[in-house]
């Protein structure tokens, strides 16, 4: 038998919605039915950057540093830096050297913020305002380029489709259900969440790195 030949099945918010009523054992019939859907949502999108990362939200960015550079500010949809270097250009060349990151107090305990050479270390500050604090301050111009998390993009209008890799479709309609069965079908709330944990846990084991990692034993410890 033939096969279709195509691997695009996706699912737009409007489907995600009537999937996730059905395992309620509903289906939505009035427009706050719908509203409250999508609510739900985005909560659950909220609460999948709680729960660590996403691959497909990781993403690398920039940031031009002049001399006296000591703090930059990033996107509003910033959940958190995971790793960043310094690229130094002025040699004609692009050289990266990485950065140490340290705590809130190591930075706070800084005694003079304002020394000026090459960054060697930054502080995340994960706040309303996004910062990151460099230490020392820019001496010339440099290039801060990291890697962040960024927010998953909201639901927005019904016709759009989740900001989601695909692996995490069924993941995101068990949680959108057991969501929904809090609000409209208590009954199934227990069976739901069962459901959903074990979709997330399925697809986070695979959304990772596959890198192969060595660990060397230090002599004499």
């Amino acid at each position: 038998m033939a096969t279709s030949g195509t691997t695009t099945f996706d699912l737009n918010i409007d489907d995600i919605v009537e999937e996730a009523f059905e395992r309620c054992g509903m289906r939505p019939t009035s427009g706050y039915q719908l509203s409250s859907a999508r609510r739900s949502l985005n909560l659950v999108f909220l609460d999948w950057a709680n729960r660590g990362l996403n691959l497909w939200t990781i993403e690398q960015k920039t940031a031009s540093l002049t001399q006296g550079t000591a703090d930059v500010t990033l996107d509003s949809d910033t959940v958190n830096v995971l790793s960043a270097v310094i690229r130094d250009s002025s040699s004609g060349t692009n050289q990266d050297i990485t950065i140490e990151r340290i705590s809130r107090e190591e930075y706070l305990n800084v005694p003079d913020k304002s020394t000026q050479a090459r960054p060697a270390q930054y502080y995340v500050q994960r706040a309303n305002t996004f910062k990151v604090f460099l230490y020392p301050a820019a001496d010339q111009a440099y290039t801060l380029v990291y890697y962040r998390i960024r927010r998953i993009q909201d639901a927005g209008a019904y016709t759009n489709t989740a900001d989601v890799n695909f692996r995490f479709l069924p993941c995101l309609v068990s949680g959108l259900a057991y969501y929904l069965a809090l609000k409209f079908a208590p009954e199934r709330v227990t069976a739901l969440k069962a459901f959903y944990e074990e979709d997330f846990q399925r697809a986070a084991l695979e959304d990772r790195d596959t890198a192969s990692v060595s660990f060397v034993p230090e002599l004499g410890v």
